[in-house]
């Protein structure tokens, strides 16, 4: 199966165009385009000429665009006034790389519990109104799981579809294969107390389109590396392999750069590589 990364860290550091080659170089075969920058392309007046070149770059090492996440961040207000309106853009964006799914959180209105139904219906609209521009660019809308703080403990909790039967619920409520599927973010899962594994089978192939993958410790949102801190891969490994995961084995582990010197960034990416196809070929050895 493929296998793939973001790019955010490395955009930030050195822009799309040589975060991608870095990627290519260090031997992923599938790329996730992160879009949280919005003062960088593809929100930038030359996208298209950018998409061009990396879709030349990438086409020439057989490596393909597989997914991307669109703008998110900064509250409520900032998420529909400032980030929604960017979003014709990034399905554009997607649809010049050939990206097959963009990650879309929902609207997140203060605190979830006791709100369930307000969040419900809020979505149902939200996604519904973007519809639209997935059936325009031929780029399916992928519904993550999210979290919260509890507002006295500070602790990680729930928020909408942290729970993966809601997140069944947002999707089948939603009823348009064409149109959505299903990003679990394993870490998310582990933060809110629950066992990643068991959400892939809650879920289902049919409703899985893309993952998140990163490790963390049940505690904070650490984004690192499969591996690195307490999460079972091999258990992970076993669910998806037992659904019969169709999409890429997709990390969101930029966090593992930090801490190293600049000069480690090839070595530290290739040993991403090396991690994410040993965990790959893992789910493909647990399939039916």
């Amino acid at each position: 199966m493929l296998f793939s990364n973001q790019t955010d860290f490395l955009s930030r550091k050195y822009g799309l165009t040589r975060a991608v080659e870095m990627m290519i170089e260090a031997g992923y075969p599938a790329i996730d385009i992160s879009m949280f920058d919005t003062g960088a392309c593809p929100f930038t007046d030359d996208y298209r000429e950018v998409a061009a070149t990396l879709r030349k770059m990438a086409d020439a090492k057989g490596v393909k665009f597989i997914q991307a996440h669109a703008p998110f961040g900064g509250g409520y207000e900032r998420y529909l006034n400032e980030l929604v309106p960017l979003f014709p853009r990034a399905f554009e964006f997607c649809a010049l790389l050939g990206i097959e799914n963009i990650v879309v959180h929902p609207i997140m209105k203060g605190h979830y519990y006791g709100h369930e139904a307000e969040h419900f219906d809020m979505n149902m609209k939200f996604y519904r109104a973007l519809a639209p521009l997935s059936r325009t660019h031929g780029v399916r809308i992928a519904i993550e799981n999210m979290w919260d703080r509890h507002p006295v403990t500070g602790r990680i909790c729930d928020h909408v579809c942290a729970d993966p039967e809601e997140l069944c619920r947002y999707y089948d409520e939603l009823a348009d294969p064409d149109v959505f599927t299903v990003c679990l973010d394993l870490g998310h899962v582990a933060l809110c107390g629950r066992e990643p594994e068991d959400a892939v089978r809650i879920i289902g192939r049919d409703r899985l389109g893309c993952i998140h993958a990163h490790d963390v410790d049940y505690v904070a949102d650490l984004h690192t590396i499969p591996g690195a801190s307490r999460m079972n891969w091999e258990r992970i490994a076993h669910a998806l392999g037992e659904i019969d995961y169709r999409g890429s084995f997709n990390m969101e582990a930029d966090c593992f750069f930090e801490g190293f010197m600049e000069e480690h960034y090839p070595a530290v990416a290739k040993f991403m590589v090396d991690t994410a196809r040993v965990i790959s070929d893992k789910i493909d050895l647990y399939r039916p």
